[in-house]
């Protein structure tokens, strides 16, 4: 076991985060895994695993993807341990952002797709605004107040179930697409979405529009990046 190195980046090693960051009213804490199947339940439906950001930005160094195996193989075969340090960290987090007058705010699946809420982590830190992408529809609306769902679009139609749970649920919807946002889509406004995770937490029924990122993400033509020219058909087929 690595003693040295942290299972939480509280600085600016995430670039949106890092965005987020700079606004001066929250420091966002942030965990990045190596994301794989049991990690990521939901992306073989969505067909997003080959196209994962997991080796898009700081991920193609050879130094940050260990670290993130690293924290994987913690969670794959200690589970107890990963959640004592988890919870030791965010502690001490929470106690840096107090003497600072700053909210603290924590991003646990910045590439994966853990339902934290299941082992009680954003209950014992009231204080932590905690948010997430998740490809489970299952989890929306049954979180903490302190921790808040946006629910990741694929156009696949083993995937369409789930898209039609989280429009029911009203929650911020994530679509990534391949070039220019549309205004609207799937009956609702697109708003850029690639400044803020945090504030798009809090954006109510919209639609999250993400530029595709990364070479595997942009060549994608599984569904889950979507070509605006092809938008009419695919509201059509929904």
């Amino acid at each position: 076991m690595n003693k040295h190195l942290n299972l939480l980046d509280t600085g600016n090693g995430n670039t949106k985060i890092a965005k987020t960051n700079r606004g001066g009213l929250y420091r966002v804490a942030s965990l990045s895994l190596m994301p794989d199947r049991i990690l990521c339940p939901g992306s073989k439906a969505a067909g997003c695993f080959e196209g994962c950001l997991k080796s898009s930005g700081r991920g193609r160094f050879d130094n940050v993807a260990a670290g993130r195996q690293w924290r994987s193989d913690l969670w794959h075969q200690d589970q107890d341990q990963f959640l004592y340090r988890l919870t030791r960290e965010l502690k001490n987090f929470s106690l840096l952002c107090q003497k600072n007058g700053i909210t603290p705010a924590a991003r646990l699946n910045t590439i994966s797709d853990i339902a934290f809420e299941r082992y009680g982590i954003p209950e014992l830190f009231p204080e932590i605004y905690f948010y997430d992408y998740t490809k489970r529809a299952a989890r929306l609306n049954k979180t903490p107040d302190n921790y808040r769902l946006m629910f990741s679009y694929s156009g696949r139609a083993q995937y369409a179930n789930q898209v039609q749970i989280a429009l029911g649920a009203g929650v911020p919807i994530a679509a990534v697409f391949r070039d220019e946002f549309p205004a609207e889509f799937l009956g609702r406004p697109v708003i850029d979405g690639d400044k803020s995770d945090l504030i798009n937490s809090k954006a109510g029924p919209v639609i999250i529009g993400l530029k595709a990122k990364g070479s595997l993400a942009k060549a994608d033509q599984s569904g889950f990046v979507i070509d605006a020219e092809r938008i009419p058909a695919l509201v059509v087929a929904a």
